[in-house]
């Protein structure tokens, strides 16, 4: 399976001479220094998963030739005018995305986020025809309780992984022993390291159904399942089909678009009515190109790191609790970890094809009657009226409203979400 994006010869021709233009020059750091391909992970207490049939040990190691290229790519990027606003309403401001730029080119090191996806342990396991990538950190504590953890766009694996050592390790991290995880987090299909569907058919409902067989295969009886954005996809179709073994689900964006309004709605519902119908009318417009012609914006995602960069970070603007600070709340560093994978794995178009396969149909209220819980972030995208999940969710039993976060809650506020995980799921265990 192909880990990167391969450059074609014409670029490292062009990588020979431009190197000899950039020294002269003196434009600083072309190439990750190699101190850094050693960085060193926080460690984490973790016992290794036992070998699986099926299941391939996999470790990131991008060859330097990619790195190259998109150094290269990044110092040729040709940029447009100034908008016609001062603020984000046409899309990333300028000056905003030259520096993030700026900084990938000359001071991000990707060996770093390497090394901190190497420090877990990694797999793949082929289900269905596709290769799935995933992490799977086995707890020390005895009675952990099995979690599979889901991402959505434009988010990854990334997102989690401040969160794994309080949810493997809590006694390090503030917590008791029973507060245990064990931590399965998967690619979607179409993103990172998992392969990249050849034929349609591989939506929400699909998705799930893979991830039930990961589950089993890993040999879990009883776990639960996690998610927002398209992980509080994959995770409602783990419910709606009463997956083998899993006891609980937890949403941080549960899908509660407005049921049968009892009567005049009130309030509560109009403000949640209001926020839908701005999203729709402003806000959605990645949605509906990527649901309609994901292949026509994958060109310029494929070919261009700036397209690919600009595309993410201005959902990473709008989307967390930050007022369009992302960095206040992230770092350049995870922000760029995050925007490099999807660079080097070349997810730009397969990602993208995932909302043509299930943003107008599966993306939607179902009926659930497994226990589900409910945290809701204050950032998030809308905030659905806890009547609602009541209507739908004939076993909702936790609903609470974190302090801080927004739509990528693990990746903004770990410690919030770690917090919302433990108790949710603790009468499950």
């Amino acid at each position: 399976m192909d880990q990167f994006t391969h450059p074609d010869p014409s670029r490292r021709a062009a990588l020979r001479g431009f190197a000899a233009v950039a020294a002269a020059g003196g434009i600083a750091s072309l190439m990750p220094a190699q101190a850094s391909a050693a960085a060193k992970a926080a460690p984490v207490a973790f016992e290794r998963p036992a070998s699986v049939p099926g299941v391939q040990p996999f470790k990131v190691a991008i060859p330097h030739a990619a790195l190259d290229d998109l150094k290269l790519r990044l110092s040729l990027a040709r940029w447009p005018e100034q908008a016609t606003v001062p603020d984000w309403s046409q899309g990333v401001p300028l000056a905003r995305l030259q520096a993030l730029v700026e900084y990938w080119q000359h001071d991000y090191d990707w060996r770093k986020a390497e090394a901190r996806l190497n420090a877990f342990p990694q797999f793949t396991t082929r289900i269905d025809g596709l290769d799935i990538h995933f992490l799977h950190v086995r707890s020390k504590h005895a009675n952990a309780l099995p979690i599979v953890l889901t991402h959505g766009w434009p988010g990854s694996i990334f997102e989690f992984i401040n969160t794994i050592g309080p949810l493997v390790d809590p006694t390090a991290h503030g917590g008791k022993a029973e507060d245990a995880f064990h931590v399965v987090i998967p690619s979607l299909p179409g993103y990172g390291f998992s392969g990249k569907p050849t034929a349609a058919g591989w939506g929400l409902p699909h998705i799930a159904r893979a991830w039930a067989t990961l589950m089993r295969r890993l040999g879990y009886r009883k776990w639960v399942a996690q998610g927002g954005d398209w992980g509080a996809g994959v995770t409602t179709w783990l419910a709606k089909q009463h997956a083998d073994g899993l006891a609980a689900v937890h949403l941080n964006l549960p899908i509660l678009f407005p049921p049968p309004i009892e009567g005049e709605p009130d309030k509560e519902e109009q403000a949640t009515i209001a926020q839908l119908i701005a999203f729709d009318g402003s806000k959605s417009g990645y949605a509906k190109l990527q649901g309609t012609r994901p292949q026509t914006i994958g060109y310029a995602l494929a070919d261009s790191p700036v397209a690919q960069a600009a595309w993410i970070y201005e959902k990473l603007a709008e989307w967390t609790d930050s007022g369009n600070d992302p960095e206040a709340v992230l770092g350049r560093d995870q922000i760029l970890d995050n925007i490099t994978l999807y660079w080097l794995t070349g997810s730009g178009a397969s990602s993208a094809r995932l909302y043509a396969e299930s943003f107008a149909s599966d993306f939607s209220t179902q009926k659930l009657d497994v226990p589900v819980a409910v945290s809701l972030f204050p950032g998030e995208l809308y905030h659905p009226p806890r009547k609602w999940g009541e209507r739908a969710y004939s076993r909702l039993y936790y609903w609470n409203e974190a302090a801080r976060g927004g739509h990528f809650a693990a990746f903004e506020q770990p410690a919030l979400f770690t917090a919302e995980l433990r108790r949710a799921f603790a009468t499950i265990r």
